[in-house]
């Protein structure tokens, strides 16, 4: 049991409460606000002159799949044997020692969903999970997440070089419609209590069809969006459009799927032509047409360690601090689908709490101490 004295709190939903207590049991945050009385047997941190704002989040990561500092040994994110590879899992290849998991802890980061990279236009299933814990199985906040897919450049550049589909565009988007005809035709014979032979692939793929998971799918262009809205309409299913760079022009079409996105990594260096247009303005973009979104690092094209940095540019850039926050609190909470449990300091949800040195929009301020279900898994020494 443990209480957070005299501090700033940032709810995380656009509330700040000024000389504020949280209390934390069994997990749990038990109550906070101005005027909470300390039980005798309570842990007291004090808070004086910190800030406390809910366990950030990176909803778009390859941590623990594309280790740091190991070389081809530690790269389990791209089965790139196959253009479509809905049977496996991300949770299958990762590593809960990679030291990126530590660095997460350390910038106040708590939750974060882990994917196959976007070599493939069906990459397989995502999970998200806690940056703590000592194997994967305990560290699982959902599982799956969601099924990836990439569209434009990538898959286009590692098969076309191989001279098999897709070599194109239009060959990457056939193939998953081709995933989405196979999952429906699968279904139907289920549906119709024939005796069907087991696919792991399509059994997996159907989630998407089912409503069970959303496909979550790598898109810089416009072109590429757009491609992806017209497939979602055909076969009817959720998405998140997963970088959405090229927004600007198209935010009022993306506003009407009602879909959420993720944006990054801004940070990075357009390295490639579907990259070449990244800004800041993209937040601003979508903000103005009201499309729902959170911030990335995309790690490790950026270093998970510089989600907040990321969103203090944000800011520096035009966005607001509350928007800002919320890309990496309780919205991005909404767009993983675990909103329940993490993403703002409210009653009963998971004590998963960061405490600043002081205002956490200040670069030059610190994470002093990360919370995990009420542990204290970091703290600076």
């Amino acid at each position: 049991m443990l209480a957070i004295q005299h501090a700033t709190i940032l709810t995380g939903l656009g509330e700040t409460i000024h000389n504020a207590t949280i209390l934390v049991k069994e997990g749990k945050i038990e109550g906070f606000g101005p005027d909470l009385s300390v039980p005798s047997n309570y842990t007291v941190i004090d808070g004086t002159g910190t800030f406390v704002t809910p366990g950030l989040i990176d909803v778009h990561t390859h941590v623990g799949i594309s280790e740091h500092g190991v070389g081809r040994e530690g790269q389990d994110g791209n089965e790139v044997s196959s253009p479509t590879t809905p049977y496996v899992r991300a949770i299958d290849g990762i590593n809960p020692n990679d030291r990126a998991f530590t660095f997460a802890r350390e910038a106040g980061i708590t939750t974060v969903q882990i994917m196959p990279g976007s070599a493939n236009v069906v990459g397989g299933e995502m999970s998200v999970v806690k940056t703590h814990g000592r194997v994967i199985d305990e560290m699982i906040l959902r599982s799956p997440s969601g099924m990836k897919s990439a569209l434009g450049e990538n898959p286009k550049r590692v098969y076309g070089g191989k001279g098999v589909l897709p070599t194109t565009r239009m060959g990457v988007a056939s193939l998953l419609r081709e995933q989405f005809i196979k999952a429906q035709n699968y279904l139907h014979r289920i549906d119709g209590e024939s005796e069907v032979d087991r696919d792991l692939g399509l059994e997996q793929f159907a989630k998407v069809l089912k409503g069970e998971i959303p496909l979550r799918v790598h898109a810089h262009r416009a072109d590429d969006i757009m491609t992806l809205i017209r497939i979602a309409k055909e076969f009817d299913f959720d998405f998140t459009i997963e970088h959405c760079t090229d927004s600007n022009e198209i935010a009022d079409y993306i506003a009407k799927t009602g879909m959420r996105v993720s944006v990054g990594p801004t940070m990075s260096s357009g390295t490639k032509v579907e990259t070449s247009n990244r800004s800041w303005s993209t937040l601003l973009a979508l903000k103005k047409a009201g499309v729902p979104f959170s911030i990335t690092t995309d790690h490790p094209v950026v270093g998970i360690q510089y989600l907040m940095t990321s969103v203090i540019l944000a800011v520096k850039n035009g966005l607001d601090e509350e928007t800002a926050l919320q890309a990496v609190t309780s919205n991005a909470a909404k767009h993983l689908g675990v909103e329940d449990r993490v993403g703002s300091i409210e009653i009963d949800k998971d004590a998963d709490l960061v405490i600043w040195s002081g205002d956490p929009f200040d670069l030059r301020e610190n994470v002093l101490t990360t919370i995990i279900g009420g542990n204290v898994v970091y703290q600076r020494s």
